[in-house]
């Protein structure tokens, strides 16, 4: 089979790979689509190695038919879903836990079905179980139109939330509040946590769900209530900062975050049975669809690649195998 591995130089390169063969509990997927997600870039830069156990094939999320199972797979045999996997992805076909695969309804295409489980799984985890929002509450999402950002305004419109995003031009802010968020702000003529206590009447939010890091957090922690929930999913201006502790115990703030890749199937299986009972329903019914801005053939993922780290995408990169 055509797979895609990083070349070791910062590049992605196409190789032939023997098919993956499906251990216990395992499907093997026909794969039609595959999700394009900032790990992979991370990944191949060298930055981001994949976690004991994953082949070095890169992608987290595909979209086909089940085409061969191992033990305890057997009821998913010739059903077409979407899974998350640790890796393998950008292939013809990928080895994926049974446990997280998802049934794709008719509602969905299958590139549509293959940019699902990687942001779902992400904003569900971070924003509803860490950072327990719920009905009424205010949140702030920074990189209001990535894959992130637009999965986040969608469920926050289907859960009662009010989402106030962050993105980089006018007309990124402008396509956000099309797809749903409350307030777009743009972060680079606009001072986002003045704007954020003015849409809030000075009240602030009671979730930041931040993929920025470095010194936006003690920035975060100043858009936040009392005993608001910061959660830290990623760290593009860096892994540290400098914040006021005594802020954090005077307004009972909690800090904390999360990364999915190298968490266990089994709780990823956990995941994956929440969401199929909490979520899927409206995936089913055509009300939670993910956002597709591009699309790109196996063999150009390097150009997919550049056009994510271009910033001019909003929504979902995929990949489709022919």
């Amino acid at each position: 089979m055509r797979a895609v591995i990083a070349d070791g130089e910062g590049g992605l390169k196409v190789v032939e790979r023997p098919l993956p063969e499906p251990g216990p509990s395992e499907v093997l997927i026909k794969v039609a689509a595959a999700g394009v997600n900032r790990p992979d870039v991370l990944q191949r830069s060298g930055l981001y190695p994949p976690p004991p156990g994953a082949p070095d094939v890169l992608g987290l999320e595909v979209a086909g038919e089940v085409v061969a199972v191992g033990h305890g797979g057997e009821g998913l045999l010739g059903r077409k879903v979407c899974a998350l996997v640790a890796g393998g992805g950008y292939a013809e076909y990928c080895a994926a836990p049974s446990g997280t695969c998802l049934p794709i309804p008719e509602v969905l295409t299958p590139i549509e079905a293959a940019a699902m489980p990687e942001t779902l799984f992400t904003v569900w985890v971070n924003l509803f179980e860490r950072g327990f929002a719920v009905d009424g509450d205010w949140v702030l999402v920074h990189g209001g139109t990535s894959g992130i950002g637009t999965m986040a305004i969608a469920l926050g419109e289907l859960f009662g939330l009010k989402v106030i995003v962050t993105c980089g031009t006018d007309e990124k802010c402008a396509r956000a509040t099309a797809l749903g968020a409350t307030a777009a702000i743009n972060y680079r003529n606009q001072d986002f946590v003045e704007e954020v206590h003015r849409l809030t009447n000075r009240a602030g939010v009671n979730v930041v769900v931040d993929m920025v890091g470095g010194d936006y957090l003690p920035r975060n922690l100043s858009c936040l209530t009392e005993e608001g929930r910061h959660v830290s999913i990623a760290v593009q201006r860096g892994p540290t900062a400098e914040i006021r502790i005594f802020d954090i115990m005077r307004r009972r703030l909690i800090l904390t975050g999360s990364t999915l890749r190298p968490r266990s199937v089994e709780f990823k299986t956990m995941v994956a049975d929440e969401i199929r009972k909490t979520v899927w329903p409206y995936v089913e019914g055509g009300r939670l669809k993910p956002v597709i801005d591009r699309t790109f053939p196996l063999e150009d993922a390097d150009a997919a690649h550049a056009h994510m780290e271009s910033g001019e995408h909003v929504g979902k990169i995929v990949l489709t195998i022919l």
